[in-house]
């Protein structure tokens, strides 16, 4: 994202999102899914610490937006993940869905080119841009040939009761603790100064 032009994520706007609670309330697929991974987040105490002292830093990230759509797998592991740090961290998290703010969305593009969710934006109190986090973390990439192998020579219906294990299993679970350690990493690195 350039820092030249003006952000279309106003304060007014980033206050019109939806807290967790209401984003759960709002969505229509895998509810369940994003509930069983917001209780199965680990989150590491040294994290945790280090993330909320992070925030007490008068340039800290006080907010985070994130942008999300319900039948993304990245996100129903991604996003919960999010709202367990912005609780523990006391960061005030607003969600937007990302097909109904696509002008949001256009500002924080994968290689700036792709809409890839979920999409983390932090700001600091006075709603200053800190830097953004965006899709999942390297290790999933690393690891994803994993999952691939689920969906070889098998149907839709055949690898789908595969997938779901799989999101239950150790690898789905360490992407979820190396998106808090990532998150941590570059936070720490753009509140150098």
């Amino acid at each position: 994202m350039s820092q030249q032009k003006q952000s279309v994520v106003t304060p007014e706007r980033f206050a019109s999102g939806l807290t967790w609670q209401q984003f759960l309330a709002h969505i229509q697929r895998n509810k369940e899914k994003f509930e069983n991974n917001y209780r199965d987040a680990e989150l590491p105490e040294d994290d945790i610490a280090a993330l909320g002292a992070l925030v007490t830093l008068p340039n800290g990230p006080a907010k985070a937006l994130a942008l999300g759509e319900d039948w993304c797998p990245d996100v129903f592991r991604g996003l919960p993940v999010m709202a367990r740090i912005a609780e523990a961290a006391g960061i005030d998290l607003r969600i937007f869905p990302r097909d109904a703010n696509l002008d949001i969305m256009n500002e924080f593009l994968k290689h700036g080119e792709h809409q890839s969710i979920p999409t983390f934006v932090f700001y600091t109190r006075d709603h200053d841009y800190i830097t953004h986090w965006i899709d999942r973390p390297a290790l999933a990439d690393e690891q994803m040939e994993e999952m691939r192998k689920l969906f070889e020579g098998r149907t839709r219906d055949e690898a789908a009761p595969l997938y779901d294990e799989f999101q239950r299993g150790p690898i789905w679970a360490g992407w979820r603790t190396e998106t808090v350690r990532e998150l941590r990493r570059l936070l720490a690195e753009n509140l150098r100064s």
